[in-house]
C-alpha cells in the first residue's frame, strides 16, 4: 500500500515535469509570447482549483481510489495535448486538460496518504511528497537528456504518457479502497453527518492560511531563485540554474528525514522551526555578497521550506475523519493559490523596488507560518482514537505478507 501511494507520488511529479521541462519546447512550437503564456499558465491554476474542489467532496463519499486511478490516466492522457497543440487556442484547450486532471490527482493522492499513514499510525506523509519531488527531478533530468540528443517532443511524451497509464492500472490494484468517513467509530450515518456538521472551520481556515504562505514562499524559489543569481550578480543562467538544483535537491533530501523530525518532536517543530531556518536561508540568499554564499542560501531556505506543507495536509486530512477529502481540498487548493500568487506579487514588487527587497514578501509570509505553527498539533480525534477500520485493518494485512 505505501509502495503504491509513493509510486503515484513520483508518477505524478514525473508527468508535471513532461510539461514544465518542455515549456520552451512547446511555447516556440505554438508561437505564444511571454504574456500569453502567463495567461496559460493562470488557466492551469484556475481548472487544478476547480478540479481539486470538485474532487475532495468526492472522495469522502466514494473513497479516494477510484479518483486517484482516473486522475493518473487522465493525467498520462493530458501531457499529450501540450506536445500536439498548434496554436494558442489548442494549446489552451491542453493546458486546462492537464491542469483539472493534476488538481485532481493532487487531493485524491494526498487522501491517499493521510489514509495510508493513518494505517502506520506515525508520520510518513513528507515520505510521499519526497518522492513527488524525485520524480519531478528525474523528469526534468529525462527532458534535459531528450532535447540534448534531438529526440522528438512526442516521442518522449508517448513514452511517459504510455507509462502513467500502464503504472495507474497496476498500482490500482494496491490503493486504499476505504472512504475516509468509514474510520469513524460507528457506522450509524446519521452520527457520521453529524461530524461533518461540527467541522471546525476556524481551525481549518488557518490551516488553509499557513498552506497559502508556506507555497506562496516555495512559489517564489520556483520561479525566481535562478533569476536572482543572474541579475543581481551579473552570472550565466547556468549559475542561476545551480541556485534553483541546490534549492531543489535540499528539499528531496529534508523531505525524506521529515517524519523522522515529526515523529520525534512533533509536527508543530517542523513547521515552526523549518519556517524559521527558511527565513534564515533566504535573508542568506538576499543578503549574501557572493553568488555561491547566495546559492548556499537558497539551499538552506529549500531544507527549511520542505517538510512543513506535508505536516498541514496531515493536520488538514485528521480535522475530522468523515469530510478528509473535501478539507484537504480546500488546503491544498489555498496553498496552491499561493503558489501562484507569490511569484506574481514578486515581478510587480521588483519594479517598484529591486528584485532582492521584492524577495522579503515571502520572509514576511513565513513569518505567518512561525506564528500560527501550532494549528498542526495532532487533535485525539478519529482512527487514533477509535481503532482501525475494516478496510485499514485489510491494507495492514497486505503490508504484512
Amino acid at each position: 500500500m505505501r509502495v503504491a501511494v509513493s509510486c503515484i507520488f513520483g508518477l505524478n511529479g514525473l508527468l508535471a515535469a513532461m510539461w514544465v521541462a518542455h515549456i520552451p519546447v512547446i511555447g516556440a512550437r505554438t508561437g505564444v509570447d511571454h504574456a500569453t503564456l502567463g495567461l496559460l499558465l493562470l488557466a492551469i491554476g484556475g481548472s487544478a482549483l476547480v478540479a481539486m474542489q470538485l474532487v475532495g467532496p468526492l472522495t469522502d463519499r466514494i473513497g479516494s481510489k477510484w479518483p486517484t486511478v482516473v486522475s493518473a490516466i487522465g493525467l498520462s492522457l493530458a501531457i499529450l495535448l501540450p506536445g500536439l497543440a498548434t496554436g494558442t487556442a489548442s494549446l489552451a484547450v491542453g493546458l486546462v486538460a492537464f491542469g483539472f486532471c493534476n488538481g485532481a490527482l493532487d487531493v485524491s493522492m494526498n487522501t491517499q496518504a493521510v489514509l495510508c499513514e493513518r494505517a502506520y499510525k506515525r508520520p510518513i506523509m513528507s515520505s510521499f511528497h519526497g518522492y513527488f519531488s524525485v520524480g519531478g527531478l528525474v523528469g526534468a533530468g529525462i527532458v534535459a537528456v531528450g532535447l540534448a540528443l534531438d529526440v522528438p517532443l512526442m516521442a518522449v511524451l508517448g513514452t511517459f504518457s504510455a507509462l502513467g497509464l500502464l503504472s495507474a492500472v497496476v498500482l490500482s490494484r494496491d490503493l486504499m479502497p476505504g472512504r475516509a468517513g468509514d474510520e469513524v467509530g460507528t457506522p450509524d450515518r446519521d452520527k457520521v453527518s453529524e461530524t461533518v456538521e461540527r467541522r471546525p472551520w476556524g481551525r481549518i481556515a488557518v490551516l488553509a492560511l499557513v498552506a497559502f504562505m508556506l507555497m506562496l514562499a516555495e512559489g517564489v524559489a520556483y520561479d525566481w531563485s535562478a533569476l536572482y543569481i543572474v541579475e543581481n550578480f551579473s552570472t550565466s543562467a547556468a549559475v542561476g540554474a545551480v541556485a534553483f538544483g541546490a534549492f531543489s535537491a535540499s528539499m528531496v533530501i529534508f523531505r525524506f528525514s521529515a517524519d523522522a523530525v515529526s515523529a520525534r518532536f512533533g509536527p508543530v517543530a517542523v513547521v515552526r522551526g523549518g519556517a524559521a531556518v527558511a527565513v534564515a536561508g533566504m535573508a542568506l540568499a538576499i543578503c549574501a555578497p557572493t553568488a555561491p554564499l547566495s546559492i548556499v542560501g537558497w539551499a538552506v531556505f529549500g531544507l527549511g521550506i520542505a517538510g512543513g506543507v506535508p505536516q498541514l495536509f496531515t493536520a488538514a486530512g485528521n480535522v475530522t475523519t468523515a469530510s478528509s477529502g473535501q478539507i484537504i481540498s480546500v488546503v491544498v487548493g489555498t496553498g496552491y493559490v499561493g503558489m501562484l500568487a507569490g511569484p506574481a506579487v514578486i515581478g510587480p514588487l521588483s519594479h517598484w523596488f529591486s528584485l532582492g527587497s521584492a524577495l522579503w514578501f515571502a520572509v514576511a509570509g513565513l513569518v505567518v507560518a512561525i506564528v500560527f505553527a501550532p494549528v498542526v498539533r495532532p487533535r485525539n480525534t478519529g482512527p487514533r482514537t477509535t481503532g482501525p477500520s475494516r478496510h485499514l485493518a485489510e491494507d495492514r494485512a497486505k503490508l504484512e505478507q
